[in-house]
């Protein structure tokens, strides 16, 4: 494939990374005003955001088999599609039951797009011979700060309803601009796979079924910090430092801004250091950040320790998808996501259970204890991570 068919199908992957950040943060920053208008408690929401998890997971374990079927690009403009029309449901339900039906279906689009494109990225590394995972993942973080922020300027002046049906419009007019050139640019072949006269590493097999649920593990962890902050973050500057809206909508902005500047620089990161270095002490770093941002007293200081963890959790995901796809292709891909996903969708809900029983600061410190279990089992398997 000519290098320059590479490089737009680069640039439009990267519009859909970052139109999915963007979509979801503006999502994450309202819960706060969903939670007060459908008068739930934490772990009544928590439950409720479980119907995003629960779409995302089981759309996740069939999405492997839709791409190879339908191709990783047609998927992925679909779900762009549902994932815009999906997140202007939410400010339209009144009760925990009717925000966790729609936030299944919200779920369901976020899950299949996340497999889609990842699975499209992995190819298009193995094609280019270069690790700028991070670089697709930076632009899901951008996405998300750009969210999170105009998030914040408008939590003041917009209804969630109007907010969100902005979100909408803007979802469908970027799909509109890229899709057609993403389904105009036929997938790239990797290089091990032309060699193949079957394309047996795009199915798990007894040698790759276990470093990639590894791998799935580690994206675990981290994702599980992604998620807790992006449900939760606003919410325990909100609710236990008494910030204001913005500046609890600011808390995510923080998190995502040194996301995007780690992943930035998460290529240049991977050729020097190499990527068990990259996961053990990002683990590391997102533990001590995490820690601060959950128990810190004062809201500067809590923002800091949210920007910590950003850096340090930034390309641990990417690093533990493009390794389990490099063993799986979509396949793998999608086990790994299903994993990763899995723990950002699933860990709020926990944190709202471990809120009730203990507090939300207390709760957020489970970020902390993944993120060093992220970095130990990088080290375990060290071997497997850069081989």
């Amino acid at each position: 494939m000519p290098g320059n068919t590479l490089t737009r199908l680069r640039v439009v992957l990267t519009a859909f990374f970052a139109l999915d950040g963007f979509v979801f943060a503006g999502w994450v920053v309202r819960i706060p005003a969903i939670k007060d208008q459908t008068d739930a408690s934490a772990s009544t929401l928590g439950l409720a955001l479980l119907g995003v998890s629960a779409g995302a997971v089981i759309t996740m374990i069939v999405t492997g088999r839709l791409c190879r079927r339908y191709g990783n690009h047609r998927v992925t403009v679909v779900c762009a599609v549902l994932l815009s029309l999906s997140v202007a449901l939410p400010p339209l339900t009144h009760s925990a039951a009717s925000l966790a039906a729609v936030l299944l279906v919200f779920g369901a689009a976020y899950g299949g797009i996340n497999v889609a494109f990842n699975s499209a990225a992995v190819d298009l590394v193995a094609a280019l011979r270069r690790p700028i995972m991070p670089s697709f993942h930076a632009a899901f973080s951008l996405g998300g700060m750009i969210g999170a922020g105009l998030g914040g300027l408008v939590a003041d002046h917009l209804s969630p309803t109007e907010h969100l049906l902005g979100l909408t419009v803007v979802g469908l007019l970027v799909t509109a601009a890229a899709g057609p050139a993403l389904l105009r640019i036929d997938p790239p072949v990797p290089p091990e796979r032309e060699q193949r006269e079957k394309p047996s590493g795009a199915r798990l097999d007894g040698r790759t079924r276990g470093p990639v649920v590894v791998f799935g593990l580690i994206a675990l962890c981290t994702a599980y910090g992604e998620g807790a902050l992006a449900d939760w973050g606003a919410l325990h500057l909100q609710q236990d430092l008494d910030a204001s809206p913005g500046i609890a909508a600011a808390g995510y902005s923080c998190f995502a801004l040194a996301m995007t500047i780690g992943r930035l620089t998460g290529s240049t990161l991977l050729q020097r250091l190499g990527r068990t270095p990259t996961v053990v002490v990002g683990g590391a770093t997102a533990a001590v950040g995490m820690v601060l941002g959950s128990l810190a007293p004062q809201v500067w200081m809590v923002l800091l320790g949210f920007a910590v963890t950003g850096l340090g959790l930034a390309n641990i995901f990417p690093v533990a998808v493009e390794r389990a796809g490099a063993l799986a292709g979509p396949t793998g891909v999608a086990v790994a996501s299903t994993l990763g996903y899995g723990g950002m969708l699933l860990g709020p809900p926990a944190i709202g259970f471990m809120a009730d029983w203990f507090s939300l600061p207390i709760a957020l410190t489970s970020v902390a204890a993944l993120a060093a279990v992220a970095a130990v089992i990088g080290f375990l398997i060290r071997r497997a991570a850069t081989g």
